[in-house]
């Protein structure tokens, strides 16, 4: 395991015990998230609707506290769910980041469906090779401090995750004219997505976006 994994982000401190355990003491700011659905879900502190959640709406895990409802450094175990605005900046960070290579893309093939299938292939590309490199993050990620983590324990996804999420996201964009349709409508579903503000990449990935301090 590498030496530089994020502190508080679901790793192990020692192989033999138990990953999310709180054998060791928690780092200042970030603490060791508790397994999704132990007691106390669903009903973390300023969490929206203590108790059960309405019918057909994912309950609140209790590491997670919701946006724009916490001051202070976190909690041990909690992480801040990130809002819809900090992740469309970091969106927009990316989209510039990659500009110049679709610009020499479409330079060299055009604006055609070939031209969409690679530049659908380069952000899928990009999107695997950072959350999987970076720990859950991209360029625009790392700018606003957001992190991918998983739905279930607020730790890092497996590999899997992240090539699911980078494929729900980029791989659409192949397809001419509908492929930007589908990805207009998944980036705009955490708007009304309730409560975890998740994408169509999100759901299916069953990962999510926190705020880190």
């Amino acid at each position: 395991m590498s030496s530089n994994d994020p502190s508080g982000y679901g790793y192990p401190t020692d192989p033999q015990q138990n990953p999310y355990g709180q054998q060791q003491p928690p780092a200042p700011g970030y603490g060791t998230p508790p397994p999704y659905g132990q007691a106390g879900y669903g009903t973390a502190p300023g969490a929206p609707g203590y108790g059960p959640p309405p019918a057909g709406q994912q309950a609140w895990p209790l590491w997670l506290t919701p946006p724009g409802q916490y001051s202070g450094p976190p909690a041990p175990g909690t992480r801040i769910l990130a809002s819809a605005g900090d992740r469309f900046l970091a969106r927009l960070i990316d989209a510039a980041v990659l500009f110049i290579p679709v610009i020499v893309v479409s330079s060299i093939i055009g604006f055609s469906i070939i031209g969409d299938v690679f530049i659908g292939l380069l952000v899928f590309g990009y999107e695997a090779a950072m959350l999987l490199t970076q720990h859950g993050q991209t360029v625009g990620k790392k700018v606003m401090k957001l992190r991918v983590v998983d739905v279930a324990n607020g730790g890092r996804p497996a590999d899997n995750a992240f090539w699911i999420r980078a494929a729900v996201y980029g791989l659409p964009g192949a397809v001419y004219c509908l492929g930007s349709l589908f990805q207009l409508l998944n980036c705009l579903w955490l708007l009304w997505d309730k409560p975890l503000q998740q994408c169509l990449h999100d759901k299916g990935a069953k990962t999510l976006v926190v705020k880190e301090g």
